[in-house]
């Protein structure tokens, strides 16, 4: 089905619809009625497209998946202080997929799980390659080297709300993606005191 194919777009819109609502309220305590008032469609139309809860939300998780996988799967940035570009693409262009990766983290749920552990494996991964070509300092614990980056994005991703309040034009703005991008970047290429 495309998206030129009107059960292609209320399939998509059902799908966008259930991922705001399951990131604003948790898979367990999202409604099939309030699914369908958010996609402007009848519960029926839920039902045919998807028929239960669980296939809604193994539909949606396969649409997250995609996006990052997209998103992810660009040419490795020049450098592991880079780690941030893919995120930001991922701010500007698909704020709804990682508000539910932040409830699905906070949540411990299956999909949270999913991209942390893919995410800390080819981070830990970039890290050791990177120790064997003799690019990081001696004795580097690359686990952590490759852990603490992802603790910075995905804190980025579950505190996006409160950074909102910080900044009067809101965290996912270009001013202020740039301004955390290059931060993030200098403290994981060269700390953040002088040596």
């Amino acid at each position: 089905m495309t998206s030129a194919d009107p059960r292609g777009r209320r399939r998509a819109a059902i799908i966008q619809a259930a991922l705001e609502v399951f990131a604003s309220r948790g898979c367990a305590d999202a409604t099939f009625q309030t699914i369908a008032q958010t996609a402007g469609v009848s519960v029926g139309a839920i039902q045919h497209h998807f028929g239960s809860k669980e296939r809604l939300i193994e539909a949606v998780d396969t649409h997250v998946l995609q996006t990052i996988g997209v998103v992810m799967s660009q040419p490795e940035p020049a450098g592991p202080a880079e780690v941030g570009q893919r995120v930001r693409v991922l701010f500007d262009a698909h704020l709804p997929v990682l508000d539910y990766v932040a409830r699905q983290l906070v949540d411990d749920g299956p999909m949270g799980r999913v991209v942390f552990d893919a995410m800390a494996a080819g981070g830990v991964q970039r890290w050791e390659h990177l120790a064997e070509s003799g690019a990081t300092p001696e004795g580097l614990d690359t686990e952590w080297a490759g852990l603490n980056p992802l603790v910075l994005v995905l804190g980025a991703i579950i505190f996006r709300r409160h950074l909102d309040r910080r900044f009067p034009e809101g965290f996912a703005t270009d001013s202020q993606l740039s301004r955390w991008e290059r931060a993030m970047n200098m403290l994981i290429s060269q700390g953040q005191l002088k040596h």
